[in-house]
């Protein structure tokens, strides 16, 4: 069978590397000390089911530390799962290890229980297990066709807020974190009534704006609404194009504050940042960390 290459150089070369004792390596497989020592001049090689468990206490990936030329047959499955063939009798339910030893011999297959529960264990496919023990048989199979790969999901990309619902939910998404909470709906029909006009809404109208049941406002809901949320006055009015632009400038603003932005293209353009729109975020870092978040400002502070 293509049993896996061991070197018992290069296991004491890797150990070495891992600044780990030959007591270490031994207490981790329960073996004695002389054990690993013999591993290692090659006086001795150990079993291959305890290839496995040697490769995790030296911190090394299995098919690299011991390569194999070839494709497994069922018995290098059950090695790479770490079960001697004695163990295997507790997998089946079974009083000996006979059906899988008769199986690995080439001398009788596996029923089909047997083999489900195997590859169950051994964590391969039935598949996959099937066409180990074939080649236990000395045919010569090939792996099983990979399954196909799931699709990759569609582009999912941003859609600018339109709503008025969408465009509160926005705010407090990108503009409230670290513990924030974004006011109440009493708070903001505080705020809304006292711009000039009056008296113009209710908490429960403020709930229906952000839930959406309603989506219309007038220009002093509009106005109390950003006042409310920190947000410049033409975020909340229907104009397409400076809702996306505020809305880009918004996420980038959540996002400094995440700390994900350090060489960042602008959306669409491919390029760098805006200087002056840099130099502005790292401005109000400060007082975001505060607790305080001001108003981003005319147009011109953007541009």
């Amino acid at each position: 069978m293509p049993s896996r290459h061991f070197d018992g150089r290069r296991v004491r070369a890797v150990r070495r590397a891992a600044d780990l004792t030959q007591s270490q390596v031994a207490k981790a497989l329960g073996v004695a000390d002389p054990t690993v020592a013999s591993w290692e001049t090659e006086q001795s090689c150990p079993d291959g089911d305890r290839l496995p468990a040697l490769a995790a206490a030296l911190g090394a990936d299995l098919d690299a530390l011991f390569p194999r030329d070839g494709l497994p047959d069922l018995a290098d499955l059950r090695c790479d799962a770490g079960y001697s063939q004695y163990q295997t009798k507790d997998i089946l339910g079974t009083k000996s290890a006979g059906p899988v030893a008769n199986a690995e011999r080439g001398v009788r297959r596996l029923q089909p229980a047997f083999a489900e529960a195997l590859a169950d264990a051994y964590g391969v496919g039935v598949e996959e297990l099937l066409a180990a023990q074939e080649r236990s048989f000395g045919n010569d199979v090939p792996l099983p066709p990979a399954t196909a790969p799931a699709p990759e999901p569609p582009d999912e990309r941003r859609r600018d807020p339109r709503t008025l619902s969408e465009k509160i939910a926005f705010m407090v998404e990108h503009t409230y974190q670290g513990g924030q909470s974004p006011p109440a709906d009493a708070e903001i029909a505080q705020i809304i009534n006292a711009q000039p006009g009056g008296a113009v809404v209710a908490e429960s109208d403020v709930h229906d704006l952000r839930t959406g049941v309603r989506t219309d406002a007038s220009p002093q809901v509009l106005a109390g609404l950003a006042a409310a949320y920190h947000a410049p006055p033409q975020f909340f009015r229907p104009d397409d194009e400076a809702v996306r632009e505020l809305a880009a400038n918004l996420e980038l603003i959540a996002s400094f504050r995440r700390g994900e932005v350090g060489t960042m293209a602008t959306r669409g353009g491919g390029g760098a940042l805006n200087t002056r729109l840099v130099s502005f975020l790292n401005d109000l870092l400060d007082d975001i960390e505060d607790g305080r978040l001001p108003g981003v400002g005319t147009d011109t502070d953007l541009d």
